[in-house]
């Protein structure tokens, strides 16, 4: 069996490397046909299943698995989110999240203008490429969860959903 990411994000990549350890994992480049940068948990998770679905077409006996990160509100509060999807050779679908963090205001006032969370991030915290690094997770937790192992932990809860259910 053969594991596609919809994505060349190695933080993606390693995390799903990391839950599916032995098997044949590797990354393509699939667009979410969402925003660049979506703004709510529906449109991210959708967003996640959009790229596990083309993943797990592209190959027979292949089990495609999208990841995407957006922002969401909860009240007035602009927080970060992440969903992750899991497409089986038989086309079922799962879908989980993760863990969530507040973002400070400057930042939600840069999203609203169109720019993405990852080029934000590397001017607010002076660093090159966190989006491919800690990922906003790891600034806003103090490198507590670095954004590999938040998208372990999605697809964690992806893996153990399609092991669940698979037994039914």
């Amino acid at each position: 069996m053969k594991i596609i990411v919809g994505s060349k994000n190695q933080t993606k990549v390693y995390a799903v490397q990391d839950v599916f350890s032995g098997l044949d994992v590797s990354g393509v480049d699939v667009p979410s046909q969402v925003s660049a940068q979506p703004f709510s948990d529906e449109e991210t998770m959708q967003g996640a299943i959009n790229r596990a679905k083309q993943c797990a077409e592209i190959d027979r006996d292949t089990v495609g698995i999208g990841l995407e990160g957006g922002v969401m509100y909860v009240a007035d509060k602009l927080y970060l989110c992440n969903w992750g999807a899991l497409v089986t050779p038989e086309k079922e679908v799962f879908a989980a999240s993760g863990a969530r963090v507040l973002l400070p205001k400057e930042i939600e006032e840069e999203l609203k203008k169109g720019i993405e969370l990852g080029n934000i991030m590397d001017q607010y915290a002076k660093r090159n490429e966190v989006s491919k690094k800690e990922g906003a997770i790891g600034i806003f937790t103090n490198d507590r969860l670095s954004r590999q192992e938040m998208f372990a932990q999605v697809v964690t809860l992806l893996k153990g959903q399609w092991e669940y259910w698979g037994r039914k």
